[in-house]
């Protein structure tokens, strides 16, 4: 008989944080250089960066994100929009080359209400899909099995990422 119970300790942080309101925005980070390349970051421009999701849904899951702390699509300025959907671009076709997706989800919540676990800090999530990629562990035990550790993706994605037009 199986047992009802998949640990993953990893989680423990995010699920007995403090809530959001309380926490200060994870995804506020200092301008990197393109040679730096901390945690879980597979990209560093000037004013967006991409890095893998830290709780994905499947392997290969990044966010593209803004530097700036700004919650709504609507209020980046002209040259932020642009390269965020430069960066997107980017990401989708270093996650092709290095893992060779069936398919992707590419979107983002705008609002508590949308979904958005972070409401205050707009992200774009790309998720690379393959055919058959569901199992019965998200059926059975709400849990997604993901075939590689993220260090082992992000070197790929990292090793993939295109060159600056």
């Amino acid at each position: 008989m199986f047992s009802q119970h998949l640990w993953s300790p990893w989680r423990l942080d995010y699920v007995s944080g403090p809530n959001n309101e309380m926490r200060d925005c994870p995804f506020c980070v200092d301008r990197l250089t393109a040679s730096e390349h901390p945690g879980l970051i597979v990209y560093a421009g000037a004013l967006t960066y991409a890095t893998l999701n830290l709780y994905p849904y499947n392997n290969g899951h990044l966010m593209v994100l803004p530097y700036r702390h700004v919650g709504d699509i609507v209020d980046l300025d002209e040259d932020e929009a642009n390269n965020l959907v430069r960066v997107l671009t980017q990401a989708r076709r270093a996650l092709a080359s290095a893992l060779q997706p069936d398919g992707y989800n590419v979107g983002m919540n705008l609002g508590q209400a949308a979904g958005a676990g972070i409401p205050d800090h707009l992200h774009f999530h790309i998720v690379p899909r393959w055919d058959g990629d569901t199992n019965f562990m998200p059926v059975t035990a709400d849990t997604k099995v993901l075939p590689e550790s993220l260090d082992q993706t992000r070197q790929k994605v990292i090793e993939a990422w295109p060159a600056e037009e």
